[in-house]
């Protein structure tokens, strides 16, 4: 059996390759592992944040948004037969360490293109560049 890797971060994008995923799972007999990401805000930030409260847990706020976006898209049942992963780190990286081994790494397009996206780090293009496996880019 193989394993394709999904991104989710909740958004109709990540929603659409989840939905992707979990097909091609259906006709390939793999498994599928949903991976979100989290990041502390940089530190030049920190100064105009205040701050945070003592029982601030972001890997379990992660960790519960994960798991709500992947039982309202694919409900009980269907999300409890994926894998969750959720790390700390840049999305993109993220998404290409857990690929490592994987038969298929999948995430959506938000439809950022040119200048937009190299502005916001597009993390479909980052990972289609670096991926250690063959990448499938979920457009709307």
């Amino acid at each position: 059996m193989g394993r394709i890797v999904v991104g989710v971060d909740g958004s109709d994008s990540s929603i659409k390759a989840l939905h992707w995923a979990v097909r091609q799972a259906e006709l390939t007999g793999a498994t599928v592992e949903a991976v979100n990401s989290w990041e502390y805000p940089a530190t030049s930030w920190a100064s105009m944040m205040p701050g945070m409260p003592e029982d601030f847990d972001p890997q379990a706020l992660a960790t519960i948004s994960l798991t709500e976006a992947l039982e309202e898209a694919l409900g009980a049942e269907g999300a409890a037969a994926v894998s969750k992963v959720v790390v700390i780190g840049n999305p993109a990286q993220a998404l290409l360490d857990r690929a490592k081994g994987a038969d298929l790494l999948v995430v959506g397009a938000r439809g950022h293109t040119g200048l937009k996206a190299t502005l916001l780090g597009s993390v479909s293009l980052h990972v289609t560049q670096h991926a250690p496996c063959p990448v499938t880019v979920v457009r709307d």
